[in-house]
């Protein structure tokens, strides 16, 4: 049984459902937490990653080995709440520098009850993951450390893993709220959000790029898409299992059906995928940071994305393919340079797009940043008449 933390040095431990442990030291909340650990690899934008809601049910791993040394601040939230469940680190900042902080990040993880470790090997958690897989997990601290050591690991094994989970009613939108197209920006008119775990930098750029965007809950139905009348149709990223997401595939055929364009991002990507007829799997470990390599196929030009996702689209990487759907020719538009997964579909008969990666990256690159311009042109083109799809 670990050791109970004393008060000068409160201790925590990492259980890995394979038995594997790693004891540290409590960062953030003490108690326990529960998920599945995955490890995200960027150097900066801790504060984005854990905010973004499709972290929800994770608990990340940060491979850059000092966090927090930029503290945290209201600005580069991504959302109203930090979603990990469980938060790993090597050396926890001892002291904030940075003009922008308003306060440590330690305070914002004990305000949001996110139970963390620190001063473990993360590059050996991480190397352990890359070979198992990404698995579930635990972090106990406080009176959880109480437990024994059997005792913890039937907690992690007893939960759900992420395969079959939806968690879009977790993370959505409780209610409608607009956000007008940006002032000083050519309007091109409304685009309807479906909230599955949308940041906050997305409805920003959209709104920059002319629309008046309508955020949405996850549960709008087709009906209710039909009334708002929208000149087009976003799918958010999100946390989850695509596959434990038919209803949300339903009211994207019907959209799609009806002629709106349509543009998906990350969880967006795969649930069109599965709209167009095609299938999704879970990835051994996952995309996960601001540095992965994504080669756009219409250009021959590498890209440097920010991704977080577990599951994939399956779809072949050549050709054009015939959607199983009725919705004609599709294509892989863009796939990863390290693993070859999917990363991008493009329709050909129907205005609709979608990429696995982040264009709205707060931290991180930018050079997908263009795919708003196209879709702000796609959209305009649609309501003109015309059919281009081009791409810069």
């Amino acid at each position: 049984m670990t050791p109970t933390p004393t008060a000068a040095t409160p201790a925590a431990v990492l259980v890995l459902e394979d038995g594997t442990r790693f004891t540290g030291k409590a960062y953030g909340a003490t108690g326990q937490t529960l998920g599945e650990v995955v490890f995200s690899t960027g150097m900066t934008g801790y504060q984005e990653t854990l905010t973004d809601p499709s972290y929800a049910g994770q608990i990340v791993l940060m491979t850059a080995p000092h966090i927090g040394n930029t503290g945290a601040n209201d600005t580069d939230m991504e959302s109203r709440k930090i979603w990990v469940s469980g938060f790993i680190v090597r050396d926890p900042a001892r002291r904030v520098s940075n003009f922008r902080s308003q306060r440590p990040l330690d305070d914002d993880l004990v305000a949001d009850g996110v139970v963390g470790i620190s001063g473990i090997d993360t590059r050996a958690v991480t190397r352990h993951i890359r070979s198992a897989g990404a698995m579930r997990a635990g972090v106990f601290s406080g009176a959880a450390l109480d437990l024994t050591d059997d005792e913890q690991l039937a907690l992690v094994t007893s939960q759900e893993g992420m395969a079959g989970k939806n968690l879009s009613a977790e993370v959505t939108t409780p209610e409608r709220y607009d956000v007008p197209a940006a002032e000083g920006v050519p309007r091109v008119g409304s685009i309807a959000v479906l909230d599955l775990g949308v940041k906050r930098a997305t409805i920003q750029y959209l709104s920059e790029h002319g629309f008046d965007v309508i955020v949405l809950p996850a549960t709008t139905s087709p009906d209710e898409l039909r009334a708002i009348a929208p000149d087009a149709l976003f799918y958010s990223n999100g946390p989850g299992d695509p596959a434990a997401s038919d209803a949300q595939v339903e009211v994207l055929r019907e959209l799609l059906r009806d002629g709106v364009p349509y543009f998906g991002i990350c969880f967006g990507n795969q649930l069109l995928g599965r709209a167009l007829g095609f299938g999704t799997y879970k990835l051994p470990f996952g995309h996960r940071g601001i540095n992965q390599p994504v080669l756009d196929k219409r250009t021959g030009r590498v890209e440097i994305t920010a991704q977080n996702h577990g599951f994939a689209v399956d779809a072949p990487l050549d050709g054009e393919l015939e959607s199983a759907e009725g919705f004609g020719r599709v294509q892989v538009s863009h796939y990863s340079l390290n693993d070859h997964v999917v990363e991008g579909l493009e329709c050909l008969d129907i205005p609709a797009f979608s990429v696995q990666y982040h264009p709205e990256a707060a931290a991180g690159p930018h050079d997908a940043f263009y795919l708003f311009d196209r879709f702000r042109a796609l959209v305009s083109d649609r309501a003109a008449g015309t059919s281009t799809q081009e791409t810069k």
